[in-house]
């Protein structure tokens, strides 16, 4: 079993960035009518083969039931993944440390607080995404083409995530 946390920057630190606006990256924007929040995650890609940054947006159309069993992961060699929902709604994410293999005892499960998003470091292994509801949409930032950029490893195990 696995049990979810609280996202939070300082836990998620050594798998990515968490996605949120803080007053500390706040600066004032078009004669102070907007508050923006700059540099929120570490955007990086491998230009190589075409390579470059996306933004697109991903919508559930089958939900998850909880709690959720999951049996691989995934990781992204050629560029860091953003996934930031589009309305407010939690989610959960699995992430493992940097290596050629995972140990199900080094997963870790974040939850968010409705209104963060996550950054997945170039090379970190993670869950694929679910929803918990039809309709969910998130902002997508990552590297384009994928050709190249995904790596599934089995566990050889199911894990049961419990949040």
């Amino acid at each position: 079993m696995l049990n979810a946390e609280p996202l939070s920057a300082k836990a998620f630190a050594p798998y990515g960035d968490v996605i949120e606006t803080s007053k500390n990256s706040m600066a004032a924007m078009n004669e102070a009518r907007f508050e923006r929040f700059d540099d929120l995650a570490k955007i990086n890609v491998d230009g190589s083969n075409d390579g470059h940054v996306a933004i697109s947006i991903a919508v559930a159309k089958v939900p998850v039931e909880l709690p959720y069993r999951f049996e691989l992961v995934e990781r992204h060699p050629l560029g860091s993944q953003a996934f930031i929902p589009l309305n407010e709604f939690a989610f959960t994410v699995v992430v493992a440390p940097f290596g050629e293999s995972v140990d199900a005892a080094d997963l870790r499960a974040f939850t968010t607080n409705g209104r963060q998003g996550i950054n997945y470091r170039r090379g970190v292994w993670h869950m694929p995404l679910i929803a918990t509801e039809a309709g969910q949409e998130f902002l997508i930032v990552d590297r384009a083409p994928s050709i190249d950029n995904v790596q599934v490893l089995a566990l050889g195990q199911a894990i049961t995530l419990i949040i």
